[in-house]
Formats: structure tokens, C-alpha cells, sequence
């Protein structure tokens, strides 16, 4: 009997119809993605997760890249081809995305630089609930689990702590930058923004979405595309061939980024930026200090931590209504 991983791909498995008031609902977690991708150390693809539609946005973005779309165009049957890569999710998604950069881009970087105790602790209760429920995906852990998670967390442990390097503005680079950072922001854990830390583009990208600087958000908007649509096609054979393996390595990268939004840290290294900012390289993470500061921490940790487990119901009711 063929398999029907071999079979021929004619719809999008995982498309599903939506009402208006469901689509809106869609936006209201592309919006939730958006928010995350912003800060380096959290990634949109851990809000996909908790919010049930990552799946579905994998296979969505697959089908970007697979032979029977490329025909639709080819023949001009626009509608065919928008139905096959789910149109109306991923453009209600993307416009949720796209809402919560626009809107938050200036807050976060604020907040970053005058009040990042306060910040970092809010995400890491939201990165730390994020583990158990995207955990709870996995029916019954067996030893090749565990050890599949250990791994994973290893791993994004040793990122977290790479040393950003200084890197050119060349359009080749941005588009490169995109690409990569892309791959991350989908994977639960790895925090595209913090890829951007590292390739020395962080502060670069918010500040041409902050100026509208249409140039390099072109270049490395087109490596996004060209990145998210041929990682799309691993990760899905990833989850049709090994589901909880693939979700057991997630979770591992989700736990071991905790390293990176760990609240209170020391700059052991910094460079002086373009605009005489400075701008670490190497920190290390410190115990709180005495006072009101780790209590106020702790509170918004909580509330991070529970709304992802918030969330994590409505989305479970949505399903299952």
C-alpha cells in the first residue's frame, strides 16, 4: 500500500474552514506571535505552539514551496494556488504579526534598555510555562524522549551564550540574516530576534522598522520568505515522521533558552555602537539583589506564567468546541 507521505499533494492537510469571527481570532494570535518575536530570547514559534496552530502554520508555509503550487501559478489559477498554501490563516496571521511589530517595536526597545529586569521576567515565566504545556503533547515520555529533550536543551543553552559578532549591512547580508532568523522564530525556543543578536542585526532591523527604512526591510523581508519556505518543508517531514521526537526536541530548546531570559545579568563585555551606545557581548546571569525588585519580578514572572497556561485552555476549548 502507498503511503500516503509518498502520495500526491493536492489541499493542505492541515487548512481548516473559519468563519469571520474566527479569522479575527487568528489575527489576535498572529498578534501574540508578533509580540514575542520582538524581544531577543522568546520565540513566536513557542506562541504558535501554546496556541495550537503551529502545525497548521508549518504545513501553510510548506505548501509555499511544493511542486502542485508552483503548477497553479504557472497556469495562472491564482485561486488554486492561494488555496493550497491556506491563504486566508496565513494573511489574517501575518497581519496580526505585522500589527504587533509596527505597534510594539518602540515599546520593547524602551523597555529593553530603562526597565529590562522587569521585561526579562515577565517572558521568562511565559518561556518557563511554555515547557509545560508544549510538554503535554507528548502522551507517555520514554527514555529516547528524554534524552531527545536533553539534547535539545544542551544545545540551545550553548546558543543562548554565543558572542554577538559585528557583521556588514550589505544587501546580501540582510538577506542572509533573514533567512536564518526566520528558521529560529519558528522553532519554540530559539528566538529569531536573538539570531539577530548574534549576526549583529538586532538593533539594526528594529531601528529601519522604526525609521521605515523600506530597503532593508525588503532584503531581509525576501530572505525571510526564501528561509521560512524551505525550513517549512523539514519540519513538516519532521512531524509526519517523527511527531514526538520533533516536539520533545522543541521543548528542550524552549528549556534550555531560559538561560537567555534569565532576568538579572552582568555585562562582562560590550562594544560602543554606531550611535555611542554600548552594546553587551558577554554577560553572565547573577542572583537578584536584596529589595522590592526580585518581588516585583517574581509577580510578573507569575503572570507571564500564567497566561500561557490561560491561553493554552482557550486554545484547547477553541479545538475541542
Amino acid at each position: 500500500m502507498e503511503s500516503t507521505l509518498n502520495a500526491p499533494v493536492t489541499a493542505n492537510p492541515a487548512a481548516k474552514r473559519r468563519s469571520l469571527i474566527q479569522y479575527l481570532w487568528v489575527s489576535a494570535r498572529g498578534f501574540c506571535m508578533g509580540s514575542a518575536d520582538v524581544v531577543p530570547g522568546v520565540s513566536g514559534g513557542t506562541m504558535a505552539f501554546i496556541l495550537g496552530i503551529y502545525e497548521e502554520l508549518v504545513e501553510s508555509i510548506r505548501m509555499g514551496g511544493r511542486p502542485v503550487f508552483w503548477r497553479a501559478l504557472a497556469r495562472f489559477d491564482l485561486r488554486e494556488a492561494l488555496r493550497l498554501v491556506n491563504f486566508p490563516f496565513l494573511a489574517f496571521l501575518l497581519a496580526g504579526i505585522g500589527l504587533a511589530i509596527m505597534t510594539l517595536a518602540p515599546g520593547i526597545e524602551w523597555l529593553l534598555v530603562n526597565q529590562p529586569v522587569l521585561i526579562w521576567s515577565f517572558f521568562f515565566g511565559l518561556v518557563l510555562a511554555s515547557v509545560v504545556t508544549v510538554s503535554k503533547r507528548i502522551p507517555t515520555w520514554t527514555p529516547a524522549l528524554w534524552g531527545t529533550l536533553a539534547l535539545g536543551a544542551v544545545g540551545a543553552y550553548w546558543l543562548v551564550g554565543l558572542v554577538p559578532v559585528e557583521t556588514p549591512v550589505a544587501p546580501w547580508f540582510l538577506f542572509l540574516s533573514g533567512a536564518i532568523a526566520i528558521c529560529a522564530m519558528i522553532l519554540p525556543g530559539i528566538s529569531g530576534s536573538f539570531i539577530l543578536v548574534l549576526l549583529g542585526k538586532y538593533q539594526y532591523m528594529v531601528a529601519a522598522v522604526n525609521n521605515r527604512d523600506l530597503l532593508t526591510i525588503f532584503w531581509a523581508g525576501l530572505g525571510a520568505v526564501v528561509g521560512i519556505v524551505s525550513f517549512a518543508q523539514v519540519l513538516s517531514w519532521l512531524f509526519r515522521r517523527y511527531h514526538d521526537l520533533t516536539v520533545a526536541l522543541l521543548t528542550g530548546f524552549m528549556l534550555g533558552s531560559l538561560r537567555k531570559v534569565w532576568p538579572w545579568k552582568e555585562t562582562v563585555q560590550y562594544i560602543v555602537g554606531r550611535h555611542g551606545e554600548h552594546i553587551p557581548t558577554l554577560e553572565r546571569n547573577i542572583l537578584p539583589p536584596p529589595g522590592m525588585e526580585p518581588v516585583i519580578a517574581l509577580a510578573l514572572a507569575a503572570a507571564g506564567f500564567a497566561a500561557v497556561i490561560i491561553l493554552d485552555r482557550v486554545a484547547n476549548q477553541k479545538q475541542h468546541a
